[in-house]
């Protein structure tokens, strides 16, 4: 979600291949999704809709989903991809929409400008925030912690077994790209970026630090509904401005403030359905997210039921997006 995909296997995966673990489809597999029950879909047809591989982005995609379906008579093909692999779907019109983009100059770059099989389709309403953060206890018990000059003080308390000697910095799914190996290192700290693997398993590690007084500092991000339950306190470092992030391997700032937007393939933004504009006017705040997002992770309910919920007691702003 991060600016910069990372290099190697995994950000440069053949199409179709780099899957989340909750096993959706992929680009290039024709399985239809859930079917409309509530009439014909011939004047709305197939939207195939990118899900990327965090519970907000689910949330996203549940609503959206949803009230294609229910309110235009979409048949909805959602497929679960890493944030790249989505993008490459554009072009051979296997993916048609992906609704929340973290910046991806990069992405926009190749796919937007030069290929022109992608346009942009406006934001979000979302602000996206990126960082590093502890549990609360942490930070009352040693409020310094929360300026990352003082970090290297408590490097040794953050030792784990997998961080080599030094201080572990808890990333989350290896795909959410992050400046955060070229900030140790050019911050010159005393850690080793590690990765839980998964949004759930850094959720997890963050709920336990907090209930055991365990000491854990770790990549994490807004909007996210998790933040209601524990009030992580976020490490303040050095200040965006803009270009300081311009050299992935010399970036010592902090991440900027992402206006989240949507992009969709040049093909569907052209098709005339009616799924286009309800992705164009899909707009709503980081607490409408979290709402989601708490119903789906917390509370356990399916996507359907946790967006019914919502649209249930926010018609207005679904019908906002219909108009």
């Amino acid at each position: 979600m991060a600016r910069h995909w990372r290099t190697g296997a995994a950000g440069l995966a053949v199409l179709g291949l780099s899957l989340t673990a909750c096993g959706g489809a992929k680009v290039g597999d024709t399985s239809s999704g859930s079917d409309n029950s509530s009439g014909s879909s011939t004047k709305c047809g197939t939207f195939n809709l990118a899900v990327n591989p965090w519970v907000g982005y689910e949330a996203d995609a549940a609503v959206v989903a949803y009230v294609a379906q229910q309110k235009l008579g979409c048949t909805v093909n959602k497929k679960d991809l890493k944030e790249e692999i989505a993008w490459q779907g554009f072009g051979t019109g296997e993916v048609d929409a992906v609704l929340e983009n973290w910046g991806h100059d990069d992405l926009k770059k190749k796919y937007i400008t030069e290929q022109k099989t992608a346009v942009e389709a406006g934001q979000t309403g979302n602000k996206g925030i990126i960082g590093w953060y502890v549990p609360p206890w942490l930070a009352k018990a040693h409020p310094d912690i929360l300026n990352y000059k003082n970090l290297n003080k408590y490097a040794s308390k953050f030792k784990t077994s997998e961080s080599g000697g030094k201080g572990q910095l808890l990333d989350g799914d290896p795909s959410y790209v992050t400046n955060d190996a070229a900030l140790v290192k050019n911050l010159k700290l005393d850690f080793k970026v590690v990765y839980a693997g998964s949004e759930t398993a850094l959720i997890q590690a963050f709920r336990t630090a907090e209930k055991n007084k365990q000491w854990v500092i770790g990549y994490f991000y807004e909007p996210q509904w998790f933040l209601s339950e524990v009030a992580l306190k976020k490490v303040s470092l050095p200040a965006y401005t803009t270009g300081c992030d311009a050299v992935a391997s010399k970036i010592a700032c902090d991440y900027p403030v992402y206006n989240l937007d949507k992009i969709v393939s040049a093909k569907f933004a052209k098709s005339g359905s009616p799924a286009y504009n309800l992705v164009k006017n899909f707009n709503w705040t980081n607490e409408d997210q979290n709402t989601v997002a708490k119903y789906i992770a917390q509370d356990k309910l399916s996507d359907d039921a946790a967006a019914k919920k919502w649209v249930d007691a926010n018609q207005a702003k679904v019908d906002a997006w219909l108009k």
